[in-house]
C-alpha cells in the first residue's frame, strides 16, 4: 500500500463507505462514543423509579446531576493527553474496560451515599467524546475536519437520545419477566456494560491511531508533529473562549439529558416511557443537528476563514439562549417540545461549529486542546447542575437563568477574534491557514 497516496487524511466524507482505515475508524469510533451514552445516561430515564426506590430528595438528585459530569471533566484532560502520547486507540479501550465496571455493579448501589459514589465513577466515561474528535481529526483532512467531527460527535451524541427511551423499555421488559421496578433498573444498567466491552475489543481490533499505523509504529512527528506543552497549548485565549462556549452548548446538552425525563414525568404526568420519548427527541436531532453546524462551520470557514467561524459560533450560541428562555416559559406540552426541537437545533449547531474550530487553533496540540474545550463542556453542565439541585427555585426557572447567561455568553464571543494566527512550523503553516 502506497502510503503518500492511500494512507493520509481523507479530504472528503463518504459516510457510505467502509474502506480504508479513515473511514473504518471513523464509524467504529462514533459508535464507540454511541455504546458510551447508553453507559453515561442510561440511568437519567430511570430515575423516576430509582428516585422511588432510594427515597431520594430533590438536593440529592441534584447532586448525582452534578456527579454525573463533573467527574467527566477532569477525565477529559487526563484523556486528552493521554490521546497526545499514548495514542486514541489504546486510551479508548482502557477507558471503556475501566468504564464499564460501574455501569455494570451500579446495581449494587442500595442507598443515597453509594448510588452518588457509582454516578461519580460513572462520570468519567464521557471522556469518550475527547477521543472520538481526536481521532476522527488525524484520519481527515484540514478542509472536512469541521465536517467530520461533527457528523462522528453528533451521531456519537444521538446515543444520549436513544437511551432515553431504550432503557425504560429495557427496564419494562424486565418487568414484565416477573422483576420488581427496584429489581429491573438494576438488572438493566448490566446492558450498556456488556456493549462496551465489546466496543472494547472492537475498537483495539480494528481501528489505527493514524492513517500511517499506531503511534508506536511510526514516526510520531509526521502524524502530530512535535510535542507541545500544557501550558503553551493552553495560553491562547480562543481555547478558553471555546471552552465557555462548549460549557454553554454542550454543557446544557448533558444538563438537559439528565433532567428533561424528570421534568416531562413530574411537569406533564406521564409515565416513564412517554417522558422518556419527549427526552429522546431532544437527543435525536444529533442525527443531523451537530453535522449541520460543522458543514455550516466549514463552508463559512473557506469562505470568511476562522473569523467567519467564530462569528457562526456567537449566533447560534445567542440562538440557543433565546431558545432555552423560551422553553422555560412554556406553559403547555405543545410549546414546550416546539422550543425544545428550537433551542436543541441551535445548541447542537453550536456544537459541531465549535469542534471546526478546535483542531485549528494549535495543530500540534489537538490532544489537549480538545481535552481542555470537553472539559469546558462539562464544567458547564456542573454549573448548571447546582441550579437544579436547589430548593427555592423549579427547574422552569433554571432553564431561564441558564438561557439569559448562554445568550449573554454569545454577544460576548462576538468579540473574540478565531482568525488570530498562531506560529506554526513551516510544514504546518497550509494546515493553519485552512
Amino acid at each position: 500500500m502506497n502510503a503518500t497516496t492511500t494512507n493520509k487524511p481523507l479530504e472528503s466524507l463518504n459516510i457510505f463507505s467502509f474502506k480504508g482505515i479513515q473511514m473504518r475508524t471513523f464509524h467504529i469510533t462514533w459508535l464507540t462514543f454511541f455504546v458510551c451514552f447508553f453507559g453515561w445516561f442510561g440511568l437519567a430515564p430511570l430515575m423516576p423509579a430509582i428516585r422511588a426506590d432510594l427515597g431520594l430528595t430533590k438536593p440529592q438528585i441534584g447532586n448525582i446531576i452534578i456527579a454525573a459530569v463533573s467527574a467527566t471533566i477532569f477525565a477529559r484532560l487526563i484523556v486528552g493527553k493521554l490521546c497526545d502520547t499514548w495514542g486514541p486507540r489504546k486510551t479508548y479501550t482502557a477507558l471503556l474496560v475501566l468504564g464499564s465496571i460501574p455501569v455494570m455493579f451500579v446495581g449494587l448501589a442500595h442507598d443515597y451515599t453509594t448510588f452518588l459514589l457509582f454516578r461519580l465513577a460513572i462520570g468519567t466515561i464521557g471522556a469518550s467524546f475527547v477521543i472520538t474528535q481526536f481521532h476522527t481529526s488525524m484520519m481527515f483532512a484540514p478542509k472536512i475536519k469541521g465536517t467530520a467531527n461533527a457528523v462522528a460527535g453528533g451521531w456519537g451524541n444521538l446515543g444520549g437520545g436513544i437511551t432515553q427511551l431504550a432503557m425504560p423499555v429495557i427496564m419494562a421488559m424486565i418487568v414484565g419477566f416477573g422483576y420488581t421496578k427496584p429489581e429491573a433498573w438494576r438488572l438493566a444498567m448490566i446492558f450498556p456494560g456488556v456493549l462496551m466491552l465489546i466496543m472494547a475489543f472492537v475498537y483495539y481490533r480494528y481501528t489505527k491511531d493514524t492513517p500511517n499505523g499506531n503511534f508506536d509504529e511510526i514516526d510520531r512527528s509526521v502524524a502530530t508533529g512535535e510535542k507541545v506543552s500544557f501550558g503553551k497549548a493552553v495560553s491562547d485565549i480562543r481555547v478558553w473562549a471555546l471552552a465557555l462556549a462548549y460549557g454553554c452548548c454542550f454543557g446544557m446538552e448533558i444538563t438537559f439529558d439528565g433532567v428533561a425525563a424528570l421534568y416531562f414525568f413530574d411537569n406533564f404526568k406521564m409515565a416513564e416511557t412517554e417522558a422518556g420519548f419527549w427526552a429522546m427527541l431532544f437527543g435525536g436531532m444529533n442525527i443531523f443537528a451537530r453535522a449541520l453546524g460543522g458543514i455550516v462551520a466549514d463552508k463559512v470557514g473557506n469562505k470568511y476563514g476562522m473569523r467567519g467561524k467564530g462569528v457562526l459560533l456567537a449566533g447560534m450560541l445567542l440562538l440557543e439562549g433565546v431558545g432555552i428562555m423560551l422553553f422555560a416559559q412554556a406553559g403547555n406540552l405543545p410549546m414546550a417540545i416546539l422550543a425544545m426541537v428550537t433551542f436543541a437545533l441551535f445548541l447542537k449547531m453550536s456544537n459541531g461549529s465549535t469542534y471546526a474550530i478546535v483542531p485549528f487553533v494549535n495543530p500540534k496540540a489537538v490532544g489537549v486542546i480538545s481535552g481542555v474545550v470537553g472539559a469546558g463542556g462539562n464544567v458547564g453542565g456542573m454549573l448548571m447542575g447546582f441550579l437544579f439541585k436547589s430548593q427555592s427555585i423549579t427547574y422552569g426557572q433554571a432553564f431561564l437563568y441558564i438561557g439569559c447567561i448562554v445568550a449573554v455568553v454569545g454577544v460576548l464571543l462576538f468579540l473574540v477574534n478565531f482568525g488570530k494566527a498562531v506560529v506554526v512550523e513551516p510544514a504546518e503553516s497550509e494546515l493553519q491557514l485552512n
